[in-house]
């Protein structure tokens, strides 16, 4: 199988980038691959293939730009070229853009790949039923949430004219269903990026006890909160805890953790990483004692939850949408905040600080749920999907030539 994956891929700092980067490591393990052609968002720097010198050839054609109106041309055009045998998109709807019409466009793509016979699943990672546009950085403004609705609505109809839909949750399924009348969308996990061959030590290294939030901050994610509560813990516990808050901003708001570090200049061992590299995140996370999710709202089933469950981190996350939904679904494990109150927060990174024994039950769940859904059974999960596909395509050829 020539399998073509149209996705941002790393140095890109587009959103999903991270997530494709390791479905590649696991797709190219696979014997029934023959070549990978990565579609991806163009680049300065040389796309991250350090993989290991085993697994099926990989190609990259960069084919597109963020907010580009020739999106759709481009990307078709390469797969008239590269002429894969299936494609999977990674999608979330601002993929190709945050400028409505470029974004639009990028999401027809699916429906060219059905009119071209091109076997296709779409891998959605959030629905905009379930998005709260106003804590997201869409919009606040009713008229403009109703538009946006009517829109998403549109742009949903258009992906799912691919074969297969896959999302990541199993509430995600039920709304798509119950809304579209849709017959062909599927519960794929999100999947953990890297799990470790061996249980980890749940272990943190001496010095201060590192609070960590790692992500794109300034819409939905913002840290304010999570600054205050820790330095709610200092004073209540005397605790050395060091505040590290590794990510940039969400494009959305250029310019938030700037204004950030100004605000709280004053706040002792006060740490930004700015972006962090692939190589870079199992030291992030190993150092952490606990990890923080300050959102106010939710997007979609959380990547950063899976690294975190992979590395046996105890968590601490706002009881609202998908987090809490994960807990139900994956078996993930945490403390929970009231993401309107800076006193829940700090109660609950204190609970975590405070009680060696329960923090490391909690990681040890986290680890649990991790390992139960590795790549390497999400990319198999994949290629079952596509076998189907091409079996009901086949089928449904052999009837109409019979005919």
């Amino acid at each position: 199988m020539k399998l073509a994956i149209v996705t941002a891929y790393p140095p890109s700092k587009v959103t999903l980038n991270e997530y494709a980067f390791h479905l590649v490591k696991s797709f190219r393990l696979k014997e029934e691959i023959t070549e990978i052609v990565l579609l991806t968002d163009k680049t300065e720097d040389a796309k991250d293939l350090s993989f290991e010198a085993n697994g099926c050839k990989i190609s990259v054609k960069e084919c597109w730009s963020f907010n580009s109106y020739w999106n759709i041309k481009n990307v078709t055009a390469a797969i008239n070229e590269t002429q894969p045998d299936n494609i999977l998109f990674n999608l979330q709807f601002m993929k190709f853009g945050d400028k409505k019409v470029a974004a639009a466009l990028g999401l027809m793509l699916p429906l060219i790949c059905k009119i071209k016979k091109i076997p296709t699943i779409v891998l959605l990672h959030n629905i905009l039923e379930e998005v709260d546009l106003g804590s997201a950085g869409f919009t606040n403004n009713k008229i403009l949430t109703t538009l946006y609705g009517m829109v998403g609505t549109m742009l949903t109809k258009l992906i799912l004219q691919a074969d297969i839909v896959a999302v990541t949750m199993n509430k995600y399924v039920k709304i798509l269903e119950k809304k579209y009348n849709a017959k062909n969308v599927v519960l794929i996990p999100h999947g953990t990026f890297e799990v470790a061959t061996e249980e980890p030590s749940y272990t943190i290294p001496d010095g201060p006890l590192q609070v960590m939030t790692f992500g794109k901050f300034g819409t939905y994610k913002k840290v304010e909160s999570m600054i205050e509560a820790v330095e709610l813990v200092r004073k209540r516990t005397s605790l050395n805890i060091e505040i590290v808050i590794a990510g940039t901003d969400n494009p959305n708001v250029p310019g938030y953790l700037d204004q950030v570090k100004k605000q709280y200049a004053n706040v002792s061992q006060l740490r930004f990483t700015g972006y962090v590299e692939e190589v870079e995140v199992p030291v992030l996370f190993n150092e952490s004692a606990v990890v923080v999710f300050p959102y106010t709202s939710t997007t979609g089933s959380s990547g950063v939850l899976h690294q975190a469950g992979s590395y046996g981190k105890a968590v601490v996350m706002p009881d609202l949408g998908d987090l809490a939904l994960l807990t139900q679904d994956e078996g993930y494990r945490g403390e929970f905040f009231d993401p309107t109150s800076v006193e829940s927060l700090a109660l609950s990174i204190e609970a975590i600080l405070t009680n060696e024994a329960h923090r490391i039950a909690i990681a040890k769940a986290n680890f649990k749920a991790a390992t139960s859904h590795p790549m390497s059974r999400i990319a198999e999960m994949y290629l079952t999907t596509f076998e189907q596909i091409n079996q009901r395509k086949n089928k449904t050829a052999m009837s109409f030539n019979a005919g």
